[in-house]
């Protein structure tokens, strides 16, 4: 973790010039794109894989249909045509599992008082008022709703709201657009559907995540947000029923 701590004051005293106080918020915005970036052909390759999967659902029809009501042959007819055409139903999670370390290494990182033996100096950095290993409750007592640092949460809160909006409407659309998973006949299918129920929610518990983890980890999950609004938009635009289930988790 020393070895991450001095890579964030490293960016932050690069970025000093141009953010002055806030450089090190600066710093962790830009490892956030960094990580984003290094994560974005998996998410290209998992929307190749949405693609294929919304192609094989008529020859899951199909397959529905051949077996009746014998799960157990669907199942494995299922597998063995996921297998054969190289499809994961699941390709759309590893982008957002690849991305929580960076995530917990951020949020440890300033809920330390120490690193190494020594004092952990970046929790003196701030966002505008904000001091970036404090909490939406400490702005609160420091200030008030509309305090300083009160503020600084609430553009947060906006930011994400705004986004998650977008993903609300966005995920709506394509879960409506999408086949009845019942369709496929499988508990996997009614698993999904039950899923598609609550996706076009989960933004929006960006909201808790932002009021309870410290400032520098919520400037992580705002940004990552904003970042896989953007993307998906663009990598699923000509996909109007195959968004993936971890869209909304991203």
């Amino acid at each position: 973790m020393s070895v991450f701590a001095h890579l964030v004051e490293h960016i932050a005293d690069l970025l000093q010039p141009l953010f002055h106080g806030s450089a090190a918020a600066a710093a962790i915005v830009l490892f956030t794109a960094l990580v984003r970036l290094l994560v974005h052909p998996l998410s290209r390759a998992a929307a190749r894989g949405q693609r294929a999967q919304a192609a094989l659902r008529p020859r899951i029809a199909e397959l529905k249909k051949e077996h009746g009501k014998d799960r157990e042959k669907f199942q494995k007819a299922l597998m063995e045509l996921h297998a054969e055409e190289k499809v994961s139903p699941l390709s759309g999670c590893l982008p957002s599992l690849l991305q929580m370390p960076a995530f917990f290494l951020l949020y440890h990182l300033f809920s330390s008082s120490t690193i190494g033996g020594e004092a952990n100096t970046l929790l003196g950095h701030k966002l505008f008022a904000a001091p970036l290993g404090g909490r939406w409750a400490d702005a609160l007592g420091d200030g008030g709703l509309f305090g300083p640092a009160g503020l600084v949460y609430l553009a947060l809160f906006a930011v994400v709201t705004a986004v998650a909006g977008f993903n609300y409407v966005r995920t709506k659309r394509t879960t409506v657009a999408a086949p009845a998973a019942g369709e496929a006949g499988s508990e996997q299918a009614a698993a999904l559907a039950s899923v598609a129920k609550i996706m076009p929610f989960m933004s929006f518990f960006t909201l808790f995540t932002v009021a309870v983890v410290p400032l520098a980890a919520a400037l992580y999950v705002v940004t990552s947000a904003t970042w896989s609004a953007v993307e998906r938009a663009v990598l699923y635009r000509d996909m109007p029923g195959a968004a993936p289930a971890a869209a909304a988790l991203a």
